[in-house]
């Protein structure tokens, strides 16, 4: 019986499966770090207008958006968790790499570092058809003779065969498209000029790529869940996210020194190859991972339930209103602010470093929330301070002077960002149904993560495009300050309600039970001595 106990606590131990998962999450975040960051920057050197960006980075974020959910449902569903995770890992490390065998159109301007020349636009179909259109020089005394009449060579070549020329180019030309557009793949995009034929293949492999690395995060944080839940540990579910920060700041900071460090030997690419080797290493945590496999269920309709307790309830649309504007915002500042940076003459260790910083301060955050949450009698108020904060820091983006000025709004951002995140944590847990907390919580991450970084890098990218990054900033800045003050009048006028969650009152009075005997016996004298008082005054009335 011993012998049957110890394998199963050996077989269930808690403390190494978060061991290990931390270990995953922290290399997979540090990859993730390494790249997704800086991949609008890599955009513009390809020679991408910030339209352009705005509607690759948009296609990703609404691609994420379907295909997650049901991509961790599916793997669920089939018990196929692990393959899922490895594939995933393996098959995102490979796809990227195909941006680097596109080569820049040369139409973005680069910051001139290694003494570098700016690349111009390549000049070479001009001169090939200024070649075809020149005639071959012999003397000067030479003498054409042109519809019977005569010309020096001194003087331009005639007009007519210039013109005969080029119409027989151009009927050549025309004639070859229109058979590489009916019989060759993708045949349509050497008809369009180098800059939109560069944006058709980015948002082709952006695309592939997500369908690739999306069904990743999810599918690995429901095993663990789960695993911690048959056990009963669900509580230390939470310490995993820690890791998740620490492996972004890390690769923030790594990345960072190495491009700029070894830029004039290998460019950006050491972003595409440290992604792909931190991919590969986390591979073995990933084959290791705990995972809890359970017997094939019926589809449950979570995510329905989870809208229909948010639309019942006037405090948690506000939030969500809230999070799609916040993840609007965040996105413009995520797809634009390294824009803003590199024209402040920033490379990539200041913006690794400052964007370090923002995982660090939320980190910190959380032994803070509780104080705060006190402090502003409970969380709506502090969804309304992280709004506040995220329009400060937007104003603060739009007046950059140096590299190093964005360190006190990147700190600023790190408070605003993990307010948000236990605001809607405690919005979730008001509302939610027993065991519906953490479906509740995905639905508001998916409004702001997904839905929201899509309207907002769309948006960003044509407000760039025409008036510029300030301009896109100080907007932000407006409409966040105009909605702040919205939401605290809403939030005063309608009242909060909260559902009786009868598990955490379980947990709760588990922890009560189980509490020190002097808290108990606190308790039994109180009753006696009030009982005591009791007996003695009917003995007095008697008397």
């Amino acid at each position: 019986m011993k012998k049957g106990s110890m394998q199963k606590s050996k077989q269930w131990n808690v403390k190494g499966a978060l061991r290990l998962a931390g270990v995953f999450n922290f290399l997979h975040s540090c990859g993730s770090g390494c790249l997704l960051p800086f991949l609008t920057l890599y955009f513009r050197h390809l020679g991408l207008n910030a339209s352009m960006i705005g509607i690759i980075m948009a296609s990703k974020h609404l691609l994420a958006l379907v295909w997650r959910p049901f991509s961790s449902v599916l793997a669920r569903q089939y018990d196929k968790r692990r393959t899922v995770i490895v594939g995933s890992l393996l098959s995102s490390a490979l796809v990227v790499l195909t941006l680097l065998l596109f080569p820049s159109t040369g139409i973005q301007a680069e910051s001139g570092r290694c003494n570098a020349s700016q690349p111009e636009a390549d000049p070479t179909p001009l001169l090939a058809t200024l070649e075809q259109m020149t005639v071959p020089s012999q003397s000067n005394a030479t003498v054409y003779s042109v519809n019977q009449t005569s010309i020096s060579t001194e003087q331009p070549v005639d007009v007519n065969a210039t013109v005969s020329l080029n119409w027989s180019a151009r009927g050549l030309k025309s004639l070859k498209k229109e058979e590489d557009v009916h019989t060759e793949f993708l045949g349509s995009l050497k008809v369009m000029d180098a800059q939109h034929q560069m944006f058709f293949l980015v948002l082709i492999v952006m695309a592939l790529w997500e369908c690739m690395a999306a069904p990743l995060e999810w599918t690995a944080d429901d095993g663990l869940y789960e695993y911690l839940d048959f056990v009963d540990a669900t509580d230390r579910h939470s310490g995993v996210k820690v890791w998740k920060q620490l492996g972004a700041a890390f690769g923030n900071c790594a990345v960072g020194v190495l491009v700029t460090s070894l830029f004039c030997l290998t460019g950006a690419s050491v972003e595409f190859y440290s992604y792909t080797i931190l991919m590969i290493l986390t591979v073995p945590a990933a084959a290791l991972l705990p995972i809890y496999l359970r017997k094939r269920e019926r589809l449950t309709s979570g995510g329905f339930k989870a809208l229909q307790l948010v639309h019942g309830n006037s405090q948690a649309i506000l939030c969500a209103i809230t999070v799609v504007l916040m993840g609007m915002v965040s996105s413009a500042v995520s797809d634009f602010l390294f824009w803003q940076m590199q024209d402040c003459g920033a490379t990539e260790i200041h913006m690794g470093i400052s964007l370090a910083l923002v995982h660090l301060s939320q980190t910190g955050f959380a032994p803070l929330s509780g104080h705060l949450s006190r402090f502003l009698k409970y969380h709506g108020w502090l969804l309304v301070l992280a709004v506040v904060s995220l329009a400060m820091q937007c104003l603060y983006y739009s007046f950059l002077w140096s590299p190093w000025s964005v360190i006190p709004a990147q700190l600023l951002a790190g408070f605003s960002t993990a307010a948000l995140w236990w605001s809607i944590t405690s919005q979730s847990e008001d509302i939610a149904t027993p065991g519906a907390e953490k479906t509740i919580f995905r639905l508001f991450e998916a409004l702001s993560l997904e839905l929201g970084a899509a309207f907002g890098s769309l948006t960003a990218g044509f407000v760039v495009q025409k008036f510029g990054v300030m301009v896109l900033f100080q907007g932000a800045a407006v409409l966040l300050a105009l909605w702040s003050s919205a939401l605290a009048v809403l939030k005063w006028k309608i009242p909060r309600q909260r559902r009786i969650n009868y598990s955490r009152l379980l947990a709760a009075d588990t922890e009560l039970s189980e509490s020190d005997t002097d808290q108990e016996k606190d308790w039994l004298e109180t009753a006696m001595e009030d009982d005591r008082g009791k007996t003695s005054g009917q003995w007095k009335r008697l008397n």
